[in-house]
């Protein structure tokens, strides 16, 4: 069954604070919280909905005042629990429909868990070994940031760009980090300071423009070769609890980076890719 690949549920209602869901994803590490009522997904939110909503919200209202109803994406994609091959189903739905997750339920419609990229990049690192390489699916088009950077640059960057990580480089541009919106997610302090009318819940309260990207970079770069193997770097992603890695070449060049929804496009084709080899092997 494919409940036994699924994370845990985390869940909220649709009157649920801004607030009470940014709480529960910095306590819990997650990107994405169920939207549910009776136990029935009714929608989806992720830390960037969040972000974009607070950016375009002209109110004077407080994240602690603002239902996340108003946040969140309604239609929810989902699948049925069945067999394992519906595993595969998952990757195409999440490349197909740009998103990060899919919603688990019975029979009935009841939530029963979530099937998110991390999952499937595990999946894939254990049974796709040696399909594909690093640079078949890496985007060698790379957002940076140097580490002097103020985090509020860098963060003002991942939104400007749309995009959830920056390679952190310095001063001659080799790769020295990698920073996400987790990373600010998991080092705020505005949980702990009680500062719910405030919007800037992802810069520390006291300094910001003083505190620079380096200030939150772990000591350890993982990095990847472009001729390597895909399921190599989702192995590495998994290992070590990142989302993306930055590709060098021979001389220790930046060229791209490889991330989870690589490996999931990369996995929405070679799951029915291997289903028609087996087919047409035993047909002939």
């Amino acid at each position: 069954m494919i409940k036994k690949y699924s994370s845990p549920v985390i869940k909220v209602q649709p009157e649920s604070s801004i607030f009470e869901t940014l709480s529960l994803m910095q306590k819990n590490f997650i990107k994405r919280i169920v939207v549910a009522v009776k136990n029935k997904p009714v929608g989806i939110v992720t830390e960037r909905d969040i972000n974009r909503f607070l950016g375009d919200d002209k109110t004077a209202r407080a994240v602690d005042e603002i239902p996340i109803k108003h946040v969140m994406q309604k239609n929810v994609i989902t699948i049925t629990d069945g067999f394992e091959d519906h595993f595969d189903q998952c990757a195409v739905r999440m490349e197909t429909f740009k998103i990060g997750s899919v919603v688990l339920v019975d029979d009935k419609g009841e939530l029963i868990g979530i099937i998110s990229k991390t999952d499937l990049v595990k999946a894939y690192a254990n049974v796709f070994g040696g399909k594909y390489s690093i640079k078949n699916f890496m985007s060698r088009k790379v957002v940076t940031c140097r580490k002097t950077d103020s985090v509020k640059f860098a963060l003002d960057l991942m939104n400007k760009n749309e995009v959830s990580r920056l390679v952190v480089t310095d001063e001659n541009g080799s790769p020295v980090g990698l920073i996400t919106t987790n990373t600010f997610l998991s080092h705020s302090d505005y949980f702990t300071k009680g500062k719910t009318r405030s919007r800037d819940y992802l810069l520390p309260f006291d300094g910001s423009k003083k505190i620079t990207v380096e200030d939150l970079l772990d000591n350890k770069l993982i990095t990847i070769g472009e001729e390597e193997d895909l399921a190599a770097g989702a192995s590495l992603m998994i290992k070590n609890k990142i989302s993306g890695i930055p590709v060098i070449d021979s001389k220790k060049n930046l060229i791209g980076i490889v991330s989870k929804t690589d490996v999931v496009k990369a996995f929405s084709i070679v799951g029915p890719h291997e289903e028609l080899r087996v087919k047409y092997k035993e047909m002939y």
